[in-house]
């Protein structure tokens, strides 16, 4: 599945399934909740915290899917084309950070 695909298939559910996309702001404060439902994961997985007993099953794909689909969502509904907007921010990053890791003595051995 492309980008493309996936912005085209979340608004096709949203408009068969979900009746409407939520405002705008709704979507931000829903984006927000999923991030940290994945850093609750991240931070008990990797980080120095211990899953609570009802955390054990917790699917670190599923949390990323979620902020996925919502960040989708609101591509869709702003009209941002997320393939262009990808593209156009691997541009940046080649050109504004080219050489920056590469010299960057905290990141070599």
């Amino acid at each position: 599945m492309t980008i493309n695909d996936a912005q085209q298939e979340v608004d096709n559910w949203i408009k068969t399934v979900g009746v409407r996309y939520f405002s705008e702001l709704t979507n931000m404060a829903i984006l927000t909740e999923e991030v940290g439902e994945l850093a609750r994961i991240i931070a008990r997985k990797y980080g120095d915290q211990s899953f609570k007993n009802n955390e054990e099953q917790a699917d670190l794909g599923d949390e990323m899917a979620d902020v996925l689909w919502v960040l989708i969502c609101m591509a869709n509904q702003t009209g941002v084309n997320l393939t262009e907007a990808l593209q156009k921010n691997f541009e940046k990053k080649n050109s504004r950070d080219a050489d920056r890791h590469k010299n960057n003595d905290k990141l070599k051995g």
